[in-house]
């Protein structure tokens, strides 16, 4: 209805304060939402990426160690090459004629000292495995190692050896722990471990 031939004036309205904070609290809820999503999320990766981390620093350890033992007391021409040297159950010593020239060079002689001799150690204080090459420094070959052990076994199998010249087989067995640990798991104070082994024949020992 028309007053005075004008149409009558039409007054918007903006929201109420109830309205707006209703409004405001919906948001909130939603922006909580999509945070503890992704807060969730980083920390599923984060564990994951740690994990990962830890199944290849194991791996690795545990691929160069078998790799390397399988050599030991190789001597293609004779020689005064001692395929075990020393062990326990934290450490182990190797010797192998990798040139074949029937003597082991000394350390920092030469190209190939890198497997004439090599030992492996555990450090149970600093979690890790060093490797030393002759009478060279020990390096670290893996971190974060909670266990670590060596085993050894005569050609039967079923009897541990009692010496050096006896060995035949030697398994590896070590467990990893990972770096930090997660909030999401509860057991071991919240860090994941693996375990790993291997039984390795150096065939050369022995001989």
């Amino acid at each position: 209805m028309f007053l005075d031939g004008a149409p009558k004036s039409r007054v918007d309205r903006g929201f109420t304060l109830i309205e707006l904070m209703v409004s405001i609290a919906i948001g909130m809820v939603v922006l909580a939402s999509v945070a503890t999503t992704f807060t969730s999320q980083t920390r599923a990766y984060s564990a994951q990426e740690q994990i990962n981390q830890m199944e290849q620093n194991l791996r690795g350890a545990l691929d160069i160690m078998t790799r390397e033992i399988k050599m030991a007391g190789y001597k293609p021409n004779g020689g005064t090459v001692t395929g075990v040297v020393s062990y326990s159950s934290s450490s182990l010593t190797i010797q192998a004629d990798i040139d074949g020239n029937g003597t082991l060079l000394a350390s920092g002689t030469g190209s190939d000292t890198a497997n004439e001799q090599i030992a492996y150690v555990y450090d149970s204080v600093n979690k890790k495995i060093t490797r030393q090459v002759g009478s060279g420094t020990a390096a670290t070959l893996a971190e974060n190692i909670s266990a670590f052990t060596f085993t050894y076994y005569q050609s039967s199998g079923a009897t541990l050896a009692t010496s050096a010249s006896n060995i035949r087989r030697i398994k590896i067995a070590l467990t990893g722990i990972t770096a930090k640990p997660d909030p999401g798991y509860s057991s071991n104070g919240g860090y994941r471990t693996v375990d790993l082994s291997a039984i390795v024949t150096p065939i050369n020992l022995g001989l």
